[in-house]
């Protein structure tokens, strides 16, 4: 397969280009062909460049507070030119309350400030030749884990005042952990209780008090995601996923990647979770 191809163009009365210079420069290092059109583009001119180029995707950056126009405007000129089948990504300053209409008009998606070029690199890659993990999303919350004293006393609220089912409650020797676990809709909560001092539920209580320790998302083939996200230099606290509760693979992500959350990412067996 060839060499991927990229438009990456700075439409409107944008004076600055210093970042599109360096994600070009960072897209070729990861073995991609880049085109840049330079400064201060029309839609029209980025959608015919793309076009005449024969790229794979367009990549557009905007400083300038434009893009809401701008960026829809690049679609249309591709639509009206039967090319909407080049997928378009954007990036720059880029108010998070915007992302929702910009995706809703048709950008795949949309790079914040704080994302990284290997992330950028790694999404185009897997968008034009897809890999091992062509679907990023987590399927769903699996679980939301709750460190508490006693399982016991916490019941109570949760079976007898919310009215949650307790599907029953396992040792997790590993962890040094006693789950109960309580069935809410497609997820579930979990309610941890340390086993011995050494437990790490011990040491958060000890720590921060009781309360939310962790939230579980449900992904497909852990080990590929894994790989994926040190790739990308996410933090983990596994980098290869162990036994979980309910026949589970489970790995936890650093916090410190998560905005000071405990991400852990699950994979069931199939039928494990019934």
């Amino acid at each position: 397969m060839g060499k991927i191809r990229v438009l990456v163009a700075k439409p409107g009365l944008d004076g600055h280009d210093r970042g599109a210079l360096v994600i070009s420069q960072a897209l070729r290092d990861h073995g991609m062909e880049v085109i840049y059109t330079g400064l201060r583009q029309s839609p029209v001119q980025i959608a015919q460049a793309a076009i005449q180029e024969d790229v794979d995707v367009i990549g557009l950056s905007s400083l300038s507070g434009a893009h809401k126009t701008l960026f829809p405007k690049v679609i249309e000129e591709l639509i009206k030119r039967n090319a909407e089948d080049i997928p378009v990504v954007g990036g720059g300053v880029i108010p998070s309350e915007d992302i929702p209409f910009l995706l809703e008009k048709g950008v795949k998606k949309i790079f914040t400030s704080g994302a990284s070029t290997e992330a950028l690199a790694n999404y185009i890659q897997e968008l034009i030749q897809p890999g091992e993990v062509t679907e990023i999303k987590p399927k769903k919350i699996a679980h939301i884990g709750i460190a508490v004293k006693s399982l016991d006393q916490a019941l109570t609220f949760y079976t007898d005042l919310l009215g949650l089912e307790l599907e029953g409650v396992e040792k997790v020797e590993s962890e040094g952990v006693k789950v109960a676990f309580l069935k809410i809709g497609e997820s579930r909560i979990e309610l941890l209780e340390g086993l011995n001092e050494s437990s790490p539920i011990q040491s958060f209580i000890e720590k921060k008090g009781e309360g939310i320790h962790h939230i579980a998302l449900e992904v497909d083939d852990i080990e590929s995601r894994l790989k994926k996200l040190k790739t990308e230099g996410i933090q983990l606290i596994n980098n290869e996923a162990k036994q979980g509760a309910h026949n589970s693979q489970i790995a936890f992500i650093h916090p410190k990647a998560a905005n000071g959350v405990l991400v852990e990412l699950c994979q069931h067996d199939e039928g494990s979770e019934d």
